[in-house]
């Protein structure tokens, strides 16, 4: 797992077909707007649905939250399912670019 800036991920986004973009909030949290293309799975749900959601493990996969603190924690337990090329961007709060609302 590796912490990286929301400007990398969107690079990756941008240069990258085959991600995951992983979206660790709750439901309610999305009226706040989302990153296109992302996949929702809350924090507490991440251990028991990410293995059918997300089943390539080599796959790059860009963790984010509102603020930081759930994706790191889901980053860890991603690394610790055996998937490869975690990253977390951190928070939602802090991505300057465009969102869907």
């Amino acid at each position: 797992m590796q912490k990286i800036t929301p400007v990398d991920a969107k690079k990756i986004m941008d240069t990258q077909d085959d991600i995951y973009i992983l979206d660790v909030r709750d439901p309610d949290e999305l009226d706040e707007g989302y990153i296109d293309g992302s996949v929702l799975i809350p924090l507490d749900e991440v251990a028991q649905r990410a293995e059918s959601l997300l089943p390539d493990k080599d796959k790059t996969l860009l963790v984010y939250c509102r603020s930081g603190k759930r994706s790191k924690d889901a980053a860890e337990i991603l690394d610790n399912l055996g998937y490869k090329n975690v990253y977390d961007f951190g928070g939602i709060l802090d991505w300057p670019f465009d969102l869907v609302i």
